[in-house]
C-alpha cells in the first residue's frame, strides 16, 4: 500500500487537497520571508533610535540567521520523530511569539536574542515545509513545486517590505514587528486545517492515530482505505549512518567541498544584499523610505529570477546558466556601486540584482540534488546549506565591521561582486567533470 500511495502521488494527475498542501507550504514562506528581512527593513530606523554602530546593526542583521541555522541543524530533525506538521505548528507559534516581544525590546542585546529566537522558529519551518511540498506534488509538478517555495520567500519579503514601507511612516519601526509577529500566527489555523501530515512519516513511524490520517490521505488521493500500515520493511541504517563519509570519500569529495564553497560564497553575497541594501542607500544619500523600496525592489525581482533560471535550465545546462546568473550579479553590483546615488538608477537595478542573486540561490538549490547519488542526497544537500548559513551569517558582520573601519557604503558592493565571480569560477570546475560520472548522479547538473 505504501508503494501505491507513493506512486499516485507521482505518477497521477494532481489532486484539489495536493494543490492546496503545496499552497500552505508556499505561504509559510511568504511568512518566513517576511520574518527574516524584517531587520533589513527596520535597520535604518533602529541604528538612528539607538545611535548603533555598523558592527551593532550587523550583530541584529545575523542574530536571525544564526538562529536559523541553529534551528535547521537541532530542531527540523525533530520532525522526523515528532512529524512535519507538528513541527511546523511549534515553529510557527516560537517566531510568531519572538516576533511580537521583538516590538518591545530596549536595548540592541534583547533584540539580537529575540532575533534568534525567532530564526529557530524559522529554521525549523522552512525545513518541513520543502518537504511537504516535494512530497505531496507529483513527477511533472515536483521542480516548479520547489521554484516557487522560493518564489514564496520572496513574495513575502516583497508584500513585507510594501507594509513595512507604510508602517515606519506611521507608525514606527516596532509597528513593523508587531505586524510581523500576528501574520505570522495567523497561520497557525490555516496549518491545523489545510496542511496534511507528511506521507514519508506516518508509513515510517506509524503514530499514534496514524493509520486514521493515513485512510485519510488515501481516500483524498481516491485510493481505498487500507485500514492498517503495511508490513514493515528494514531501513538501511548504516548506509544512512556513513553518508557524510560517503560525501568525503575519494570519488565524491572534490563535489562536496566545491559544492559547500558555493553555498557558502553565494549565501554570503545574498543575505549581504538582501541585508544591507536598505539602509547603504540611507547612509549614500537616500531616505530610510526609499532605501526600504530599494530593498523591497530585490524582492520583487526575485519572484521573476527564481522561476526564469528553471525556465532556462529547461533548455540549457544548469552549471552554465547558474554561472552566467553569478556574473551578471557581479556586474549588477558593480554597477549599483556606481550609481546608487541616483534614485532612479538605484531602484531600477535594485529590481535586475534581485532577480540574477535569487537566481543564484534557487539555482544552487536546484543544483546540489543532481550531484550525488540517491543514497547520500539529502545529506549531500542538507550539509551544503548548513555551510551556506555560515556564510549568511558571517556577511552581515563583516560589512558592518568594514564600515566601522572607514570603507564607503557603496564600496562593499564591489567586495561582494567579487565574491560571486570566484562563485561563478568555482562552479565551473564541475564543468570538466560532470557530476554524472558518479554512480546515481544525473546528467543534465
Amino acid at each position: 500500500m505504501s508503494q501505491c500511495l507513493k506512486e499516485v502521488i507521482n505518477e497521477h494527475p494532481m489532486r484539489p487537497f495536493q494543490y492546496l498542501a503545496i499552497g500552505v507550504c508556499i505561504v509559510l514562506n511568504m511568512i518566513d520571508g517576511f520574518d527574516v528581512l524584517v531587520m533589513a527593513f527596520t535597520a535604518s530606523s533602529v541604528a538612528s533610535e539607538w545611535n548603533l554602530n555598523g558592527a551593532q546593526i550587523g550583530l541584529l542583521l545575523s542574530a536571525g540567521l544564526f538562529g536559523m541555522a541553529a534551528g535547521s541543524l537541532f530542531i527540523a530533525p525533530w520532525a522526523d520523530r515528532y512529524g512535519r506538521r507538528p513541527l511546523i505548528l511549534c515553529c510557527l507559534a516560537l517566531s510568531g511569539v519572538g516576533m511580537l516581544l521583538s516590538a518591545h525590546t530596549q536595548t540592541p542585546m534583547q533584540l539580537a536574542l529575540l532575533r534568534g529566537l525567532t530564526g529557530l522558529g524559522i529554521g525549523g519551518i522552512l525545513a518541513s515545509s520543502n518537504v511537504i511540498a516535494g512530497e505531496y506534488a507529483n513527477k511533472r509538478w515536483r521542480g516548479l513545486a520547489v521554484s516557487l517555495q522560493s518564489t514564496g520567500y520572496a513574495l513575502g519579503a516583497t508584500f513585507g517590505g510594501l507594509l513595512s514601507v507604510w508602517l515606519l511612516t506611521h507608525y514606527g519601526w516596532r509597528s513593523v514587528f508587531t505586524a510581523g509577529g500576528w501574520a505570522t500566527l495567523a497561520t497557525l489555523p490555516v496549518v491545523m486545517l489545510c496542511l496534511p501530515e507528511s506521507l514519508d512519516f506516518l508509513l515510517a513511524r506509524r503514530p499514534a492515530k496514524g493509520v486514521a490520517k493515513l485512510d485519510r490521505l488515501a481516500i483524498q488521493l481516491g485510493q481505498p482505505a487500507p485500514g492498517a500500515f503495511p508490513a514493515a520493511t528494514a531501513a538501511p541504517q548504516a548506509a544512512q549512518r556513513s553518508a557524510l563519509l560517503q560525501l568525503l570519500s575519494a570519488e565524491s569529495r572534490r563535489t562536496t567541498l566545491l559544492l559547500w564553497g558555493l553555498f557558502f560564497l553565494v549565501m554570503a553575497g545574498f543575505y549581504f544584499v538582501m541585508s544591507w541594501t536598505p539602509k547603504l542607500l540611507a547612509s549614500a544619500g537616500l531616505s530610510a523610505q526609499q532605501g526600504v523600496s530599494g530593498g523591497v525592489l530585490l524582492s520583487v525581482g526575485g519572484i521573476v529570477g527564481a522561476a526564469l533560471i528553471g525556465l532556462l535550465a529547461s533548455r540549457w545546462r544548469l552549471a552554465t546558466v547558474l554561472s552566467l546568473f553569478m556574473l551578471v550579479t557581479a556586474g549588477l553590483l558593480v554597477l549599483f556601486a556606481c550609481t546608487a546615488t541616483s534614485v532612479t538608477f538605484a531602484l531600477a537595478l535594485g529590481l535586475l540584482i534581485g532577480l540574477a542573486a535569487n537566481g543564484c540561490v534557487a539555482g544552487l538549490y536546484a543544483l546540489s540534488p543532481m550531484l550525488y547519488g540517491a543514497s547520500v542526497r539529502a545529506t549531500g544537500v542538507g550539509w551544503g546549506i548548513g555551510i551556506g548559513r555560515i556564510g549568511a551569517i558571517l556577511s552581515p558582520s563583516v560589512a558592518g565591521l568594514l564600515l566601522d573601519d572607514g570603507w564607503q557604503p557603496l564600496h562593499l558592493y564591489g567586495v561582494f561582486a567579487v565574491v560571486f565571480v570566484i562563485a561563478a569560477a568555482a562552479l565551473l570546475l564541475f564543468l570538466p567533470r560532470p557530476a554524472a560520472r558518479q554512480p546515481g548522479a544525473l546528467s543534465n547538473a
